[in-house]
C-alpha cells in the first residue's frame, strides 16, 4: 500500500511517500481502507522523534482518519465491514490502510463525508472535554478563545455557542476574525494590535471572561490571568507560542480561579468512557447540523510535507486534510 513512510527521525520536509505492507487486524482490532486523515501539529512532531510516543519504524504518521472497515479481527463487536468510520489512530493515518483498536473506532453519521470525519475526532474531541467535562462552561457564561481560527479553536467557538455561552475570540489579523466570526464568535479581538486584557475588561463590562480557552501560551496565558472572572476557569491546552508559562498563585488566589489542564489523549488511557460520551454528544450535534468541521486545505499523500509546512507557518485556518486517493 502507499503510505507515507517514517524509517528514521526526520524534519517534516523530508518525507516521502513509499509501500508499506497491508497488516491483517489482530484480535480487538480493524482494519481501515483510508479515504481521509487529519493533520495535527503533533504529527510534525512525531516523525521528528519529538513526541511522546515514538513509534518503531517504519510507520506511517497521521493520528486520525476516516474511511471504510474492510477486515475485523477477533472478539470485535459493533463494528463489521463496510462500515463508516472516524478512528483515533496514533499513528498510521497517512496511509491507504491502516489497523488500529476496535475501541478508538467509531462510525460516522451518513451524512458526514470522509473529510469531515477525517477533521472531527482530535480537534473537537479536546474542545468538547475542555469546556463541557472540564470547565462546566454553562449558558450564558462568557467564553474567551485564543487562536480562535486555528485548528482546535474553531471547534472551541462551535461548540462555546452550542453551550449557550457568549464567545469572544482572538486572533491575528482581519481575514482570521472573520473566520472566528463567520463560525459563531460574538465578538473577535486583534491580538498582534489590542491589548487582550483592556478588550476582554471591556467587552464584558469589567467582569471578565468565566472560562478561558487557551492552546497558545505564552504572554496569552499571562494576558488570561489578568482578565479571568471571578470563579474563573482557565484552561491549558498547548502551547503553540512556545513558551510554557508559569501561573502567579495570587491571580488565582484573588479571584477563586482555576488554572485546569487538559491533556486530552490522557483520557483514551484512563478514562476511555469520557471520550465515548464526548463523541455520542459531538456526532449527534453534527448530525443536527450544529457543528461543521472548517477546512481550509487539502493535500494529497504526496503533499504532505506541503501540509505541515502551511500547518508550522500558521498559514491554514481550521483544519488541514490529507487524501489518500482511494475512490468511494
Amino acid at each position: 500500500m502507499r503510505a507515507v513512510v517514517v524509517r528514521e527521525w526526520t524534519d517534516p520536509e523530508n518525507l516521502t511517500v513509499d509501500s508499506l505492507p497491508v497488516r491483517d487486524p489482530e484480535a480487538g482490532e480493524v482494519r481501515i481502507a483510508v479515504h481521509a486523515a487529519g493533520l495535527n501539529f503533533a504529527d510534525t512532531l512525531i516523525v521528528a522523534g519529538k513526541y511522546q510516543e515514538k513509534p518503531p519504524f517504519p510507520f506511517s504518521p497521521g493520528m486520525e482518519a476516516a474511511g471504510e472497515i474492510e477486515a475485523v479481527g477477533a472478539g470485535v463487536s459493533g463494528l463489521k465491514e463496510g462500515d463508516r468510520v472516524m478512528a483515533l489512530t496514533g499513528h498510521g493515518g497517512f496511509a491507504e490502510r491502516c489497523v488500529t483498536e476496535a475501541g478508538r473506532v467509531l462510525k460516522i453519521p451518513d451524512s458526514m463525508g470522509f473529510a469531515d470525519a477525517a477533521a472531527f475526532p482530535v480537534a473537537y474531541g479536546t474542545s468538547h472535554l475542555a469546556l463541557r467535562h472540564r470547565g462546566a462552561l454553562q449558558t450564558g457564561e462568557t467564553l474567551l478563545v485564543h487562536g480562535a481560527a486555528g485548528g482546535v479553536g474553531l471547534t472551541a467557538v462551535q461548540i462555546g455557542k452550542v453551550l449557550g455561552a457568549r464567545v469572544i475570540g482572538t486572533a491575528r489579523g482581519a481575514e482570521k476574525r472573520a473566520i472566528a466570526e463567520a463560525n459563531g464568535a460574538d465578538a473577535t479581538i486583534d491580538y498582534s494590535e489590542e491589548d487582550i486584557r483592556s478588550r476582554v475588561l471591556e467587552l464584558t463590562g469589567g467582569k471578565g471572561a468565566n472560562v478561558i480557552y487557551d492552546p497558545v501560551g505564552g504572554d496569552v496565558f499571562d494576558a488570561s490571568l489578568r482578565c479571568i472572572a471571578w470563579e474563573g476557569r482557565l484552561l491549558v491546552i498547548g502551547f503553540a507560542a512556545g513558551r510554557i508559562p508559569q501561573a502567579p498563585a495570587n491571580y488565582l488566589l484573588l479571584k477563586n480561579a482555576a488554572a485546569v489542564g487538559v491533556f486530552w489523549g490522557a483520557y483514551m488511557k484512563n478514562d476511555p468512557p469520557v471520550i465515548l460520551r464526548s463523541f455520542e454528544e459531538l456526532l449527534g450535534w453534527y448530525a443536527d447540523g450544529l457543528l461543521k468541521p472548517h477546512i481550509s486545505a487539502t493535500f494529497g499523500l504526496e503533499e504532505t510535507s506541503a501540509a505541515m509546512a502551511m500547518l508550522l507557518a500558521r498559514k491554514s485556518t481550521g483544519k488541514i486534510v490529507i487524501e489518500t486517493g482511494l475512490a468511494g
